[in-house]
């Protein structure tokens, strides 16, 4: 049974990398629908087994399903708007927008969780694999998609095409070193596809999460979470016209940055009434990828509620998530073009952009701008080993504004919009 397990996520492999809009950044805020319906919360008292090797592998030792396994599958169709404007670019004032189009994705989810040996709660194996991060915009054959507006080969903006898609794939293992105190590890192998208009450029990273909960009473938890960087690099995904009318093509490193989280929760009313709450810092701004594009480190707070509604039966969730927009806004660059090209330019891992174009593919080629969510769910038990569980998550929008002088020489404005939907679906069976 076990290894039909193993070989059934190993199968969920090909099918969860998908492009996707993220929020905390550009990474979800949970996977699955029980974290997400808690608005991401998943670091003290997870409460299915794909949340606790995604938040903290060493919650596998602690979670309501032990000392039995479990299995948990998942799905997320994700709902972003994205719009995107320049005012005026050539100095009349005139307003150009349009929205990104394909703005529904689905995200496969699958988790796992076993006992090691006979004592069934001291050592156990985890096994995930998700779609956990991504981001990207398809403005092309709208408004904001001009070729050669201000000249040969000087469209409107840069980044009118992108996608980032991230799978994560995570073996973990968590040991009970004490009655009330657990370890744990989970390795990361990262499969991620960065698409910038001139064709799709994989490659894999690889990294480790450590976690550990100590339970000082038996209703009262405390979770640590460390995450390390995770780079992959994407060759030859930039194209650049050459002064002699080719193309130079540029490899591009990205890095998912190492973020490290804390998390407290309680449990009252016969454990029936649970408060979690934890805080992340996600350092984008030491990130290679990130930083070459002006991102910040971003702190995440995330609540979240659940109520045993009917005694192991119905269960009732809600959440909140807030995290600062990491892209920066600057203001005052000169993206002017002169007779002998571009006034300003801006390097990123040693490739050249013109300041201009560097600030719209920022701005309107990747706007990771979300900052607060609401999200409620439930799940509902068919029987002692089955349950169903459904989740919403509404992200509200937010806005970035950019102003500085454009190729003509005049003050431009770049603006990006973005709000998100998203329902989850799910169900565990218990064995």
């Amino acid at each position: 049974m076990k290894r039909k397990l193993f070989l059934l996520a190993l199968s969920t492999l090909a099918l969860a990398a998908s492009k996707v809009y993220s929020t905390n950044g550009d990474n979800m805020i949970a996977i699955g629908p029980v974290a997400r319906a808690m608005g991401g919360v998943t670091i003290a008292n997870p409460q299915d087994a794909i949340s606790a090797v995604f938040g903290n592998p060493a919650a596998m030792c602690f979670s309501r399903y032990c000392p039995s396994s479990q299995v948990d599958f998942g799905g997320t169709v994700f709902m972003p708007s994205v719009d995107a404007s320049v005012t005026n670019a050539f100095g009349m004032n005139q307003l150009i927008a349009a929205s990104s189009k394909d703005n529904i994705y689905p995200i496969p989810a699958i988790g796992l969780s076993i006992p090691l040996r006979d004592d069934q709660e001291r050592l156990r194996f985890g096994l995930a694999a998700y779609g956990v991060s991504g981001l990207g915009v398809d403005y092309r054959g709208t408004s904001i998609d001009q070729k050669d507006i201000f000249g040969p080969g000087a469209p409107l903006v840069a980044g009118e095409y992108t996608s980032l898609q991230i799978m994560k794939f995570a073996p973990a293992i968590s040991y009970q070193a004490a009655p009330n105190f657990s370890l744990g590890a989970a390795f990361h192998i990262d499969y991620a596809v960065l698409d910038l208009g001139a064709g799709s450029a994989p490659g894999f990273g690889y990294g480790v999460q450590l976690g550990s909960i100590w339970r000082p009473a038996p209703n009262f938890s405390l979770g640590l979470s460390y995450t390390t960087p995770q780079k992959v690099r994407h060759e030859d995904v930039i194209a650049q016209p050459t002064p002699t009318g080719g193309i130079a093509r540029y490899d591009l490193n990205l890095e998912a940055p190492d973020q490290l989280g804390f998390g407290a929760s309680w449990e009252a009313m016969d454990n029936r009434l649970i408060f979690s709450g934890e805080v992340k810092r996600i350092n984008w701004g030491s990130a290679e990828g990130y930083k070459d594009f002006d991102w910040k480190d971003q702190t995440v707070w995330a609540g979240g509620i659940q109520y045993e509604a009917i005694r192991d039966k119905l269960f009732l969730r809600a959440g909140f998530n807030y995290g600062e927009n990491p892209v920066k806004a600057n203001k005052g660059w000169n993206g002017a073009f002169t007779e002998t090209g571009p006034a300003d330019v801006t390097f990123v891992q040693g490739i050249p952009f013109p300041t201009y174009y560097y600030e719209t593919f920022r701005i309107i080629g990747f706007p990771a701008i979300v900052e607060s969510h609401a999200t409620f769910g439930f799940s509902y038990a068919i029987n002692d080993g089955f349950d169903i569980s459904l989740a919403y998550l509404h992200a509200y929008g937010n806005d970035i504004v950019e102003q500085g002088t454009g190729p003509a020489g005049t003050p431009v404005t770049i603006k990006s919009s973005l709000s998100e939907e998203s329902i989850e679906f799910g169900f565990a069976w218990k064995f």
